[in-house]
């Protein structure tokens, strides 16, 4: 667990509270803001790196605690997957609604953001919950970074999206299947949705997360800028 420096409580509409880790860019003025949403390992060290790092490219960041609910401040380990499921078992799309609403809440309403601009991008089970955001609230954009689930749970939603999405996909994947991404796109494209889907052909799930065993520097140094401008693209 952390030492909880740069965290803020929100309080969501269920009557929960949930602390979220907050990082923000140099300068005044008010900056696009954007959601950053967890792996099954919590909000991290590598999460808050990822966070850190949409700061610096000027965004106001912030990164929700999806699992406050079963347990608040949970950091797991990746050689511990097992861990996770007592978490990721409990959440529901209902929860996770209120806790989306309620960060987008908490940005719209910061006094360095705009509200006008706001983004999402989350990371295997954030994947799949930064996809779900942009079918609940007026985002400009959103990643996702292969989100596990969408396929099987959350196809009809696409005609929804409010803003244009970019997927990303490890090629060696044993979780998310050709089958499943393809799926993924079709419901988009026949929806009439914008999207981008990348497949890194050599590349396994996780490979953007430089502290798991399936990371890899190739895919994750050109998903990256990619990911940046596809962001500030829409900015404009």
């Amino acid at each position: 667990m952390s030492d909880r420096k740069n965290f803020v409580e929100i309080k969501v509409a269920d009557g929960t509270t949930m602390s979220a880790y907050v990082a923000r860019p140099q300068g005044s003025g008010k900056h696009p803001g954007i959601m950053v949403f967890q792996e099954a390992f919590g909000v991290n060290p590598y999460i808050r790196d990822v966070t850190d790092r949409f700061a610096k490219e000027g965004f106001t960041a912030i990164a929700p605690e999806l699992f406050h609910r079963s347990g608040a401040g949970f950091e797991g380990s990746y050689t511990d997957f097992p861990a996770t499921q007592q978490h990721t078992t409990k959440l529901t799309n209902e929860g996770l609604e209120a806790d989306i609403r309620a960060t987008h809440e908490w940005l719209s309403k910061d006094a360095q953001t705009d509200a006008q601009k706001i983004f999402s991008a989350g990371f295997c089970m954030g994947g799949r919950v930064s996809f779900f955001a942009d079918t609940l609230v007026p985002l400009s954009a959103a990643v996702s970074f292969y989100g596990g689930g969408i396929a099987q749970g959350l196809l009809d939603r696409s005609k929804n999206l409010y803003g244009p999405v970019l997927l990303f996909w490890g090629g060696l994947d044993k979780h998310i299947l050709p089958e499943h991404t393809r799926a993924v796109e079709d419901a988009i494209r026949a929806a009439g949705k914008e999207f981008g889907s990348v497949t890194f052909s050599y590349a396994d799930h996780g490979f953007f997360c430089d502290q798991r065993a399936s990371y890899n520097e190739k895919a994750s140094k050109q998903a990256w800028p990619m990911t940046l401008e596809f962001l500030k693209y829409h900015l404009k």
